[in-house]
């Protein structure tokens, strides 16, 4: 899934170029790029499909060129990632209709792949063999509070015994409740990472979301590309705007997950690239040489590498600059972002997103 917009990544992520296009990390490669090779390290890279938004289908395949134009799942409109999931499984479906599936966002950062590859490879058994939905759920090593969380049941698959019963699904908590969610050590942070069966993902589709199974259901409707693209404006014109997670995983009966540690971050705000990056001894991060510091602490520092920074007196902050856009923000209060972003394109215009 790489249709997102990285909106908690701004200013450096903007609408023209989201985060799954940047190498945030300056590794030299995208996200998307790592996300890729990573996947190709599991199945087939002819198997694996791109959703992404279609004006980015030209970065895309600047960025992936060995992606043939089949592969490509281009969406008009954003409607979240039950109708993404559902065009994609309409698409798997002409190619494999016994196929089983990984879902996994082109952004993640993923560390340890070796354990990662092992991870999925037993979630791909157990679906296999069983006729569940499965999530990972990553060990939280803080009390997070810009991620889900799924608690875990007692129950475990009789096989299996490293997969859970989900019990509950909840959405990001406040600092309290997230560190009370760690004392308890039933809770596993949500990685939005899925694995299933076509059958069984459809079957859930047909139960809980019937309004969006019906749009997607007939093969006929993408037998060609003219008709593919005719057929899917016409249905994300018709299509609610829903999560998978809202829509399927915190109702269906048959959702386990599989709580794990491979290194994991979704990157989706700036604090998570902040615990990821390399630190002084002052705790300080940078993306670049050229910044100076003078009585400066545990503050990240992401600018263009033409610029020299001086900063003094800055202690838990966020500095980074993009093209036209400077942002000074203090990093306890980065949940605050989507704010300003809003307050930027009622006062600014959207030139500046």
């Amino acid at each position: 899934m790489a249709g997102g917009v990285g909106s908690r990544f701004w200013p450096v992520s903007r609408a023209k170029k989201p985060k799954q296009f940047l190498d945030i990390l300056g590794t030299g490669k995208s996200l998307i790029q790592q996300t890729y090779q990573r996947f190709s390290k599991i199945c087939p890279p002819e198997n694996i499909l791109v959703v992404t938004n279609e004006i980015y289908v030209n970065e895309l395949i600047k960025q992936l060129p060995e992606i043939k134009p089949g592969q490509i799942l281009s969406e008009p409109s954003r409607r979240n990632t039950a109708p993404c999931i559902a065009y994609s499984n309409l698409k798997i479906k002409t190619l494999n209709p016994n196929a089983n599936i990984i879902v996994a966002p082109s952004d993640h950062l993923i560390l340890d792949e070796h354990k990662f590859i092992e991870v999925i490879k037993t979630s791909l058994e157990f679906v296999q063999e069983t006729e569940s939905l499965l999530t990972l759920g990553i060990n939280p090593s803080r009390p997070e509070t810009g991620y889900g969380y799924i608690q875990i049941s007692e129950k475990r698959d009789e096989k299996f015994k490293e997969i859970y019963k989900v019990k509950n699904f909840t959405e990001k908590p406040n600092k309290e409740t997230a560190e009370k969610f760690i004392e308890s050590g039933e809770f596993f942070w949500n990685s939005g990472i899925f694995i299933w069966s076509l059958k069984n993902i459809n079957r859930a589709f047909d139960k809980y979301l019937p309004d969006i199974a019906d749009l997607f259901s007939d093969v006929k409707n993408i037998s060609d590309s003219e008709k593919e693209n005719h057929f899917i404006r016409k249905v994300y014109s018709e299509c609610r705007n829903i999560s998978i997670d809202n829509g399927i995983m915190e109702h269906a009966d048959n959702v386990f997950v599989f709580p794990t540690e491979f290194g994991w971050s979704d990157l989706g705000t700036w604090d998570s690239l902040y615990e990821n990056s390399l630190k002084n001894q002052e705790g300080n991060a940078f993306n670049v040489d050229n910044v100076l510091t003078y009585n400066t602490t545990n503050t990240l520092f992401n600018i263009p590498k033409n610029k020299l920074v001086v900063a003094e007196g800055l202690n838990d902050y966020l500095v980074a600059e993009s093209d036209d856009i400077l942002l000074i923000c203090k990093r306890e209060n980065e949940q605050k972002l989507r704010e300003f972003v809003r307050d930027v394109e009622d006062q600014k215009g959207d030139d500046y997103l």
